[in-house]
């Protein structure tokens, strides 16, 4: 009753590492889910690097279909520029198959990031 790890995908998007340019992750496809979120954790950051995160959706794996989501198909926000030492979450409540994540160099120099998509609401559980 209380086992949430079978009921749940945990795709690491973004490896844990030391950031010094725009990111962006592969798709992660949600096909046999009803739910997703996606969890960024920082680290340091380094010469004032200035980050901005976002997702993206597409109905394909093409890389010019994807779109940043709209404020409507999250719950919560990403922050408008990624903080040292946190951890952020947000929901995804989109129609889309695939989502990705991209994290924007602004400024600086670079941050200490990485994100994991967390795949809820299997169609079939147990999640192996």
């Amino acid at each position: 009753m209380r086992d949430l790890a079978s009921n749940i995908s945990a795709v690491q998007v973004v490896a844990p590492a030391v950031l010094t340019a725009t990111n962006t992750s592969a798709a992660v496809d949600l096909l046999g889910f009803n739910s997703a979120a996606v969890v960024i954790n920082t680290g340091a950051i380094v010469s004032a690097g200035n980050f901005t995160p976002k997702l993206q959706e597409s109905d394909t794996t093409t890389g010019g279909d994807f779109t940043d989501v709209a404020a409507a198909h999250l719950v919560g926000t990403f922050p408008s520029a990624l903080a040292a030492a946190s951890v952020y979450r947000v929901g995804y409540v989109g129609t889309k198959r695939y989502i990705r994540t991209v994290l924007t160099l602004n400024s600086g120099t670079s941050i200490a990031a990485g994100a994991v998509v967390i795949k809820g609401n299997p169609a079939d559980a147990p999640v192996t």
